[in-house]
């Protein structure tokens, strides 16, 4: 039993290619400034990593309760129309990434998504694609929807809900273009249905306490007290569901934690520390792109925690690495899962024939809008 328990916990650490690279980069990196090493502790935002944690514990413990497959049996025998259940998918899709993590989003709606290719005729490909576009444009609007601005927020002084307030204007236009490119693109015909299969399990008392503890876990967030917030869903799971703890995606916390040391220790190599001393003097329009460029490159939390040192946690570097999820798959880690999970190799073209224009349209309306605003 302790066995099967041990290979549960650490085989998702030994195929995660992405935590590989970021570890042999660290090592790399760490040779020529071995001083740092007992900085690391240091380097991390642990208050941003506490609240993902705490955010993958709830959403795991909802997709375990079974929640989620009795609402998509329920949508696939209700919706019979092949574009009204694509924006159906779309849109919870961008729902459940405002009070999930963007990444945690696609892990429950993709799954649901290829399932469907069994059930129905969808094009389940396209569709997945626009349901990364959709967690990316809907996971904006909150502090919680996903991680860059989880830093942001915890760096920006903001309550909860000021946070909503400044990111709206972005958030409903992305997701206004999204709903109408999604009704263009996908007929208004019946749907092939199939034989569906038997229901899972369903655990509501199990649902009622992830409800319970997300609730008290936000508010413990946003007092600033977000580890007794962590250890009460913890305790909360071990009462309840250990399981739940067993199979979150432990792999995705070293993740981000390596991240934060990797970006330090760059930005601490010494040809890099002049350039990116220059970056504080930039003209607003400077940092604006520079966000939405370093996201192509390194990816948008990567780009967020380099920059957050530089730039103010405000609306502006908040809406750059945000637009910058769209554009290359890199530009946000929940693009490459999305890409990744649906074993399609002709998606990731595809992806990028619809991504780049919403980098180019997220882009102009977001500096449009922090015009208005300011």
């Amino acid at each position: 039993m302790l066995s099967q328990t041990l290979v549960l916990l650490f085989r998702p650490f030994l195929r995660d290619r992405f935590l590989h690279i970021l570890l042999v980069l660290g090592a790399v990196l760490t040779v020529f400034q071995t001083e740092k090493v007992t900085q690391f502790a240091n380097f991390v935002d642990w208050n941003t990593i506490v609240t993902l944690l705490g955010l993958l514990m709830l959403t795991k413990g909802v997709e375990i309760s079974g929640y989620f497959d009795v609402v998509g049996r329920k949508m696939i025998n209700t919706l019979d129309n092949e574009r009204w259940l694509a924006l159906f998918l779309v849109a919870a899709a961008a729902v459940l990434s405002t009070f999930m993590t963007n990444d945690v989003a696609l892990f429950i709606v993709v799954p649901l998504t290829i399932t469907l290719k069994k059930l129905t005729s969808l094009p389940v490909t396209k569709l997945i694609i626009f349901e990364a576009l959709a967690v990316n444009a809907g996971s904006l609007l909150t502090p919680v929807g996903n991680p860059q601005n989880i830093l942001l927020w915890s760096r920006s002084g903001l309550s909860f809900l000021h946070f909503i307030g400044q990111m709206a204007p972005l958030a409903l236009a992305s997701m206004a273009a999204l709903l109408v490119v999604t009704w263009v693109s996908f007929p208004s015909h019946a749907l092939k249905k199939k034989e569906s299969q038997q229901n899972s399990a369903f655990s509501k008392p199990l649902l009622t306490a992830c409800v319970v503890l997300y609730l008290l876990f936000i508010v413990c967030v946003d007092l600033g007290l977000a580890m007794y917030g962590l250890i009460a869903v913890f305790i909360g799971f071990m009462l309840m569901s250990r399981q739940v703890l067993l199979r979150i995606d432990w792999p995705l916390i070293l993740v981000f934690i390596i991240m934060f040391i990797d970006v330090r220790l760059i930005v601490s190599i010494g040809p890099l520390q002049q350039a990116l001393g220059s970056i504080a003097g930039l003209p607003e329009y400077g940092h604006y792109l520079l966000g939405m460029g370093l996201s192509q490159i390194i990816s948008n939390v990567p780009a967020t925690i380099l920059l957050v040192n530089y730039i103010p946690a405000n609306a502006l570097l908040a809406y750059a690495v945000n637009a910058g999820g769209f554009g290359l798959a890199i530009g946000s880690l929940a693009n490459l899962i999305a890409m990744r999970m649906s074993g399609e190799k002709k998606i990731w073209l595809l992806f990028h024939c619809y991504s780049f224009p919403f980098l180019l349209l997220s882009g102009v309306v977001g500096w449009i809008l922090l015009a208005w605003i300011n």
